[in-house]
């Protein structure tokens, strides 16, 4: 049961995060940096990523209950801040040397969450936490969890190979798709809460 439970959420993680997914959004936002401070922006989006996930695995339900946050609401949230960060990337203004932000706070957001530590991610785990009956269960989440963690941080650790293919050119178009794809979930992400609400409404009544 153990592996096939570290297999499962491995898998479901793993498709959540998409790492090849992130890797256009994670250059586009740090085309303009440097090498290390690219690698720096990577290893603390996945660490500030594991931190959420753990948490919300641990104390997720306790959390939300105590805030009288629901589930769609964090989503919407989520989009909400994807949507400003894909129209900094469509209009350019990720380029400008002036807005850049620093690393911190881009592997802050939207790198560490709402992309890799978001809704989905997080609903899975607390799902995952929900069915576990004892300590091998949450080993192998655990387990799976950091393994899927690791994952995502060697693909853009070593997404910096493709920086050096793309040239300064290659990067702009590339923040332009990424700016799209971003603004694209940003809408799937509102869209779906907004379903959460309309259907908890109507079975409320």
């Amino acid at each position: 049961m153990g592996i096939k439970l570290f297999g499962e959420v491995f898998l479901t993680l793993l498709v959540i995060t998409d790492p090849p997914g992130m890797m256009p959004i994670f250059l586009a936002l740090t085309g303009p940096l440097s090498a290390r401070d690219r690698n720096r922006a990577a290893w603390q989006a996945v660490a500030l990523a594991l931190g959420v996930i753990v948490v919300f695995a641990v104390a997720g339900q306790t959390l939300l209950a105590y805030l009288h946050v629901s589930l769609p609401a964090l989503q919407a949230a989520g989009g909400l801040l994807l949507v400003l960060v894909a129209l900094e990337l469509l209009t350019g203004k990720a380029d400008d040397p002036e807005q850049q932000s620093s690393t911190a706070n881009i592997a802050l957001v939207p790198l560490g969450t709402p992309l890799l530590a978001g809704p989905g991610a997080i609903v899975a785990t607390m799902l995952f936490v929900q069915r576990s009956t004892g300590l091998v269960d949450y080993l192998q989440i655990g387990a799976a969890i950091v393994a899927v963690m690791v994952a995502v941080w060697l693909v853009l650790r070593f997404s910096g190979v493709i920086v050096k293919i793309l040239r300064p050119g290659g990067i702009e178009v590339l923040t332009r798709i990424a700016g799209l794809l971003l603004a694209a979930i940003a809408v799937q992400l509102i869209a779906d809460a907004i379903g959460s609400f309309v259907t908890a409404y109507l079975n409320a009544r």
